[in-house]
């Protein structure tokens, strides 16, 4: 018996070819209320056969094995059931990297790709050891070490979940990385004592506990709160990296916080009042709002 308000996937609808299965998992979407259900049955077959997007759809007629069907059934069921899509399917796309991804870590987003890019374009040959605080899965820490040549790409969490995950993304994308990635379970700058860094790169948490309600319902009910919510109006975590990276920092090396646009303002003054960094910039993300803050070391 199906308990009430548990997605049901109809077993008698034939599933032999990626386009019957397709049709399944649209109709079971769609009658969960999901939105652009065809566009999301499409994105957990791609994922589950780890093939472009617009695959399933370009072979509507190939074979689709027990084994496949079983998985993206489960995978539908899941997103029905109202779990984000990458939980669901257990990957996250994140530049040229795919990720696995769970409850346990924050789902990759599309604004933090950039800030790996203005990370990236601030590097030069003197930028040998760069840090990833707050690591979550490792998608700026592994995105740095595949496209970036360092000595050492070092990664904390204050979550030991999160860092087994991130470890065990690292691992499965060895082979292509071009810079050595160390992973320490601790908060903040406090696992990295005693290194000397070029760089220092943070998506802390930002969003303050009165904001939680504000929050999409797939985010506030699914990923770690950790990972998002703070004190102090959501700027806590920020102000104690913002005190504590000049102790960790060469003189001329950098700090790169991806912020909200509400609060990057003050951030950027925050930093200010500090009076141990200069040329503090806040930068904008794609969509032409501010989104991270850069400063250097005196």
């Amino acid at each position: 018996m199906i308990k009430s308000g548990t997605p049901f996937f109809p077993t008698t609808l034939p599933i032999g070819t990626i386009g019957d299965l397709l049709a399944g998992c649209t109709a079971m979407l769609q009658s969960e209320g999901v939105v652009d259900a065809q566009r999301e049955a499409r994105e957990i077959v791609a994922a589950v056969l780890d093939v472009p997007k617009f695959w399933a759809a370009a072979n509507a007629v190939a074979d689709a094995t027990p084994q496949v069907a079983r998985s993206v059934i489960r995978a539908a069921m899941k997103r029905a059931g109202g779990m984000p899509l990458a939980y669901a399917v257990g990957r996250a796309s994140f530049r040229h990297l795919t990720l696995n991804v769970d409850e346990r870590v924050l789902i990759p987003r599309v604004e933090t790709e950039v800030l790996v890019d203005r990370v990236l374009e601030r590097c030069t040959p003197k930028t040998r050891t760069i840090a990833d605080i707050g690591t979550g899965s490792g998608a700026i820490a592994l995105s740095l070490a595949f496209e970036g040549e360092f000595d050492r790409v070092l990664a904390t969490d204050v979550s030991l979940d999160a860092v087994n995950v991130a470890a065990a993304n690292a691992a499965s994308l060895s082979e292509g990385l071009k810079s050595p990635v160390e992973f320490r379970s601790g908060s903040l700058l406090a696992p990295l004592r005693g290194e000397k860094l070029d760089a220092i790169v943070c998506n802390p948490p930002y969003i303050s506990f009165a904001e939680i309600t504000e929050l999409p319902a797939d985010v506030r009910d699914w990923e770690p709160s950790l990972a998002l919510l703070c004190a102090q109006g959501g700027l806590s975590v920020t102000r104690e990296l913002v005190a504590q990276a000049p102790d960790g920092l060469v003189r001329g090396g950098f700090l790169a916080l991806e912020v909200d646009t509400v609060r990057a303002g003050t951030v950027a003054e925050m930093i200010a009042v500090d009076g141990r960094y200069s040329e503090i910039e806040v930068l904008l993300d794609l969509t032409g709002r501010e989104r991270f803050v850069f400063a250097l070391r005196v």
